[in-house]
């Protein structure tokens, strides 16, 4: 986390192939964490339904307990982790505005959300898998952007 301790990133050559490799890296996880949920969890209301309790037409067991909770529990770990390295480097490239600190907080926010009701999905109400599936997509979009435009300031904004 260099990057957080020097001035001004445009002077230091050997930071900015390190932060845009991180942001490509992170864009590509944030990526392939769609096609992958999409393929094997779901990412609709519909399959995450028939993932999480099964479908007695189509034969599909309904997801145990431990299966749940060791799924949620590696979702946890990597949430936080992109999430915190994400928003290390966006707060270091943005200027200070309310526009950072809404951005952070939305994403933050739906991340944290998103968690919370897929277990709420899980144990008390299926209607919280249309909440998982809403917050899923907005976060994964926030990010998208808060990458994108990470990157556009790494390159083309030389006050940072």
């Amino acid at each position: 986390m260099k990057f957080t301790l020097i001035k001004k990133l445009s002077q230091d050559k050997s930071m900015r192939p390190i932060l845009t490799g991180l942001l490509l890296f992170t864009l590509l996880y944030i990526l392939s964490d769609v096609l992958v949920k999409y393929v094997n969890f779901g990412v609709f209301p519909d399959a995450i339904n028939v993932t999480l309790f099964g479908d007695e037409e189509q034969y599909i067991d309904p997801l145990s307990t431990s299966a749940f909770l060791e799924f949620w529990h590696v979702e946890i770990f990597f949430i936080m982790m992109i999430l915190l390295t994400l928003s290390a480097v966006f707060v270091r490239v943005s200027k200070d505005d309310t526009s950072k600190i809404i951005l952070l907080s939305a994403l933050m926010i739906c991340a944290l959300f998103s968690l919370i009701s897929l277990v709420l999905a899980f144990f008390v109400a299926k209607i919280f898998v249309l909440i998982y599936s809403i917050l899923f997509f907005i976060w994964h979009a926030i990010a998208v952007y808060m990458i994108l435009y990470s990157l556009g300031k790494l390159y083309y904004d030389k006050s940072i």
